[in-house]
């Protein structure tokens, strides 16, 4: 077998090992309050979410993909090896963060690891500022609309039932949290699985398997099927010890608040997804959450956990380039890969 196909290969198998811990380590992100609501038992949620990851599939372009892929590091410089380092990075710094149980974001582990190596490579020139700008104001942006949309639908949700018993509110809401449960994690796969089509078809052009189009990066439909598939695998594993942090550290919830927070973080990827932009599903859901706890009183709100998670958001995008920068030393010291 040609060595350049092999290599090729050997990267999509690590992609995919990538977007499979991406929707293991993210799995939190879209069952977690449905999970913590006692809407769906864990195995449930993790079905019912795995099942959106993959049918988003067939609802949404490639947009994300093709920042990801041609838009962030300047596809010239890129190598097989690059890309393996960026990989590389991304994955170690996803696995350190899910054993501390740190709710941190796949998105911009990739993104930083991959940026890493690229500069390690080549330097600085490497980076393509304006791939970086959207993404960079959407780390601040995305969990502000998920707060945001989240608060409000609490808020307009408690003036609308509040001449209802408890238990119809809760047996409403119940039934609801299925729709914005699904909602979300049809937007979460609809997003984070892209990143993963776009460093995929960033390895066949690179390795000469496939030709840009007019400035674009291809992306055969083989390659979302391939993408969306591992994701929902990955959820279907579940990281329950970020579940745990996600579902009841922060703030506790109803199902009134569930649907909210889930909702409120769908809009939020959806807009995202529709400009192109990659963005992290656990800043988003996040921030939600913390809208729906602050309706309640700020106090609802443990901020001494969100603090924690803030820091390991501000941390993941030049740990996980570190990371993918001496992943590249290493193998262009051991192997003097270019």
């Amino acid at each position: 077998m040609d060595a350049t196909l092999l290599a090729v290969l050997g990267l999509i198998a690590v992609a995919l090992i990538f977007d499979y811990i991406n929707g293991f380590h993210d799995a939190a992100n879209s069952i977690a309050t449905v999970v913590s609501t006692r809407v769906l038992s864990p195995g449930q949620a993790v079905i019912w979410a795995a099942f959106f990851n993959f049918v988003a599939a067939f609802a949404f372009g490639t947009g994300v993909a093709q920042t990801v892929g041609a838009g962030m590091v300047d596809l010239s410089v890129v190598t097989l090896t690059v890309i393996f380092a960026g990989l590389t990075g991304a994955i170690i710094w996803d696995l350190i963060t899910w054993y501390y149980g740190l709710p941190t974001s796949s998105s911009h582990a990739l993104f930083g690891g991959y940026a890493g190596a690229a500069v390690a490579k080549a330097g600085f020139a490497a980076v393509i500022v304006s791939g970086w700008t959207r993404t960079l104001i959407f780390i601040v942006i995305a969990p502000l609309i998920g707060l945001t949309v989240g608060l409000l639908l609490m808020t307009i949700s408690v003036w609308f039932v509040r001449s209802s018993t408890p238990r119809r509110v809760d047996g409403f809401f119940r039934r609801m949290q299925l729709i914005s449960a699904a909602g979300f994690s049809l937007m979460h796969g609809a997003n984070d699985a892209q990143k993963t089509m776009g460093i995929i078809a960033g390895a066949l052009v690179t390795g000469g398997f496939l030709q840009m189009q007019d400035g674009q990066l291809p992306i055969p439909f083989w390659v979302v099927l391939v993408a969306h598939t591992a994701i929902g695998l990955g959820t279907l594993s579940g990281g329950w010890r970020i579940i745990k942090t996600m579902g009841s550290k922060i703030t506790k919830l109803q199902p009134i608040g569930g649907f909210a927070a889930e909702t409120g973080a769908a809009v939020a990827i959806y807009t995202a997804t529709a400009l192109g932009i990659g963005i992290s599903t656990t800043h988003t859901i996040t921030g939600a959450i913390v809208g729906v706890g602050s309706t309640r009183r700020l106090s609802a709100v443990r901020w001494g956990v969100a603090a924690q998670i803030v820091w390991a958001w501000v941390l993941t995008i030049p740990a996980a380039a570190l990371l993918g920068a001496v992943a590249y030393e290493c193998l262009a010291i051991a192997f003097g890969a270019p």
